[in-house]
């Protein structure tokens, strides 16, 4: 017995890669992994090329007031390239907030990109055109890229897009200087795409996106200048489930939502009209009667909405869950009731500072429909939250 504990043929160490891997993969904690890493060099080697994700320290994915105020470290080509060496086998790079990064760091995606499918360079300030060359020339697999605030150009959505055609989420919030270009180039190049985000993107209308393809579900364009052709623009694929027009102050000539082909809205789920200030009955009658799949939608602070409007979404949206009507001006005790007449599979409704709704007319809808939580809180953020994740 003794003998066979010390025979170097049934040695754990003796154990061929592949047993290796399978041990390493079926460990679940952190700590397990770490202490496997720590055994030998041959161990770590197999640590190493197992890894698929790596987020820097400094990196966030979650973009919110903490995530923002963290300090930053300096991330350097040498940096990159030693754990881009130490990590062949990566899927997923997040190197949001790093925002000295420049161009040349990602020059290293050229020999060890691959593999990559997703790629985070949120507040990354310093990278441009010249780095999403890199990122193109290097990285063919690519399907979730993040350039929150990056200065990318339409220069470099074209690159990007030639290259990397399996693209599914593209997150281009705050990229102030691209157009309808570059958005033209995406979404005629790259007819996989599943998300994208166009928030606070003043340069584009959205015609860009005429001819999208029908996967396309996820759009967000919050606080952009969209025109009327644009809005038509960006439902032309027949696909979305999600869009969020919020903030639409800036639309010069109208926004032509009742112009649109009912076939192109038919599968739309949720919708964000906050601040939506020039939305009126016409459009509200028409979304209300062809979308008639939507669960969610947002209507804070649409004033132009009146009566009209609140009976065709009482009598029409059969589906809807969650309805947010925060601080809408028009909205009275009459069009309350036609809420609660109508809507019969709704479940939240989010009412407050409404003016000319009356407490008996509140406490009557609490009554009648005692299974809808009438909720005192304005939502900012409304849909699903799997585009852009890691």
């Amino acid at each position: 017995m003794e003998t066979g504990l010390t025979d170097p043929s049934t040695s754990i160490l003796q154990l061929p890669d592949d047993c290796l891997y399978f041990i390493f993969q079926r460990l679940e904690s952190s700590n397990d992994r770490e202490s496997f890493g720590l055994t030998c060099h041959r161990w770590l080697r197999i640590q190493n090329s197992s890894r698929r994700s790596l987020q820097f320290q400094c990196s966030f994915t979650q973009l919110n007031s903490t995530s923002l105020s963290r300090p930053s470290t300096t991330i350097t080509f040498f940096h990159l390239y030693r754990l881009l060496c130490r990590f062949p086998q990566l899927q997923s790079l997040s190197l949001s907030g790093c925002i000295e990064l420049p161009d040349s760091g990602l020059s290293m995606l050229l020999n060890y990109g691959s593999k990559l499918e997703s790629l985070h360079l949120d507040c990354c300030f310093g990278i441009t055109d010249h780095g999403l060359s890199f990122v193109a020339g290097g990285c063919p697999l690519l399907t979730i890229i993040s350039l929150y605030r990056c200065s990318v150009m339409d220069i470099g959505l074209e690159t990007l897009s030639r290259s990397c055609l399996n693209l599914k989420d593209v997150n281009l919030s705050y990229c102030s200087l691209i157009s309808d270009h570059g958005i033209r180039a995406l979404s005629q190049n790259c007819r996989h795409l599943r998300s994208i985000s166009i928030s606070h993107c003043r340069n584009v209308t959205g015609v860009g996106f005429q001819g999208c393809s029908q996967t396309l579900a996820y759009l967000e364009a919050d606080s952009c200048k969209l025109e009327p052709e644009g809005i038509s623009a960006i439902v032309s694929g027949g696909g979305l489930e999600y869009l969020n027009i919020s903030n639409l102050t800036w639309c010069i000539h109208g926004h032509g939502l009742t112009t649109i082909d009912a076939r192109f809205i038919s599968k739309l789920r949720v919708l964000n009209f906050r601040l939506c200030r020039t939305i009126d009955d016409d459009a509200i009658v028409k979304i209300a009667q062809e979308c008639s799949l939507l669960e969610e939608w947002n209507l804070a602070l649409c004033h132009e909405i009146s009566i009209l409007g609140w009976e065709s979404i009482g009598s029409n949206c059969r589906n809807l869950e969650r309805l947010h009507v925060n601080r809408c001006r028009n909205l009275c005790d009459e069009g309350l009731q036609a809420l609660r007449d109508g809507c019969r599979r709704l479940q939240k409704l989010y009412l407050g500072r409404c003016r000319l709704i009356s407490s008996t007319a509140i406490e009557m809808f609490k009554c009648l429909r005692s299974e809808v939580e009438i909720i005192d809180e304005e939502i900012m953020h409304i849909g699903p939250d799997w585009a852009f994740h890691l």
